[in-house]
């Protein structure tokens, strides 16, 4: 058969497939999974759920007030999203189990972990940190992180396996100015990434981690409402804007398909071309 005829008949067949069946498949490849996004009502972790919803998973969302997680349960049902909602303060162990136990309650197991939530109660010169800074700033960013991960673990085996996802920052790679604490504890989620990636691989666990560059959400509002701050900004990007949280959502469902399949340990850096190294 020459190149010509394989090519019309390849032709043939994508124009036999219906478009919408294409769109089907691309939206349905996390049909059945079931996800916790923390820190889900607004935001980076809004988008996560909404990106993983639309590929079909059943999403749980989850803040510290009810009013928000009511708020975001009732906008991911508009979009035809299957949710659920619960508080959570992840700083707190009764309510990491308590957010563990309702989904299963609820969904039937775990696939997914998307961990979100963090905090930053300082902003100033390093040095004038407190121990109480350094105790909160690493209990919800990084330790809370980890025992949410050590909880959802054996019931990710019983599925047959799962994704965790921390999302780090570029300030993990460059300390941002006036947050030398909070900086440092997204650092450490990149090493935790990778020190739990060939630990889980056995139980075909993924573990990888998503760091964004300044995006346009509440919590950087100082940096792209001020338009000074913003231009300046600008000039350490490759591409001239701020990012949208949906660009951080899409990567974080990616990393969970199986079109990722073969991705374990990594960090992606979703930064506008930021340079980003340690």
């Amino acid at each position: 058969m020459s190149c010509m005829v394989m090519m019309r008949s390849a032709l043939r067949f994508l124009r036999s497939v219906p478009v919408a069946c294409q769109r089907s498949m691309s939206q349905s490849s996390l049909a059945g999974k079931v996800a916790i996004v923390t820190a889900s009502t607004d935001g980076i972790g809004l988008a996560a759920a909404q990106a993983l919803g639309k590929r079909g998973a059943h999403v749980v969302v989850s803040s510290r007030r009810q009013a928000n997680v009511d708020k975001a349960v009732a906008l991911l049902q508009s979009q035809s999203i299957k949710v659920i909602g619960t508080t959570c303060n992840v700083g707190k162990g009764e309510d990491r189990e308590k957010l563990v136990q309702t989904t299963l309650d609820q969904c039937g197991g775990i696939d997914i972990l998307v961990s979100n939530a963090a905090v930053n109660p300082f902003f100033g010169n390093i040095m004038d940190s407190t121990e109480d800074v350094w105790d909160k700033i690493l209990a919800v960013n990084v330790k809370a992180a980890f025992l949410l991960t050590k909880l959802v673990m054996p019931h990710m085996v019983k599925r047959g396996g799962g994704n965790v996802i921390f999302v780090s920052s570029v300030a993990g790679y460059q300390p941002m100015q006036g947050l030398g604490p909070y900086s440092v504890s997204k650092t450490a989620l990149l090493g935790l990434t990778r020190a739990l990636a060939p630990e889980l691989a056995h139980s075909n666990i993924r573990v990888n981690c998503v760091a964004p560059g300044v995006i346009k959400t509440r919590f950087s509002s100082a940096l792209w409402q001020n338009e000074d701050v913003e231009d300046e900004l600008k000039k350490q990007l490759c591409i001239k804007r701020v990012g949208e949280p949906e660009e951080i959502g899409g990567v974080i469902a990616f990393l969970c398909s199986e079109e990722a399949s073969y991705i374990t340990g990594e960090t992606v850096t979703v930064t506008g071309g930021m340079s980003c190294r340690l």
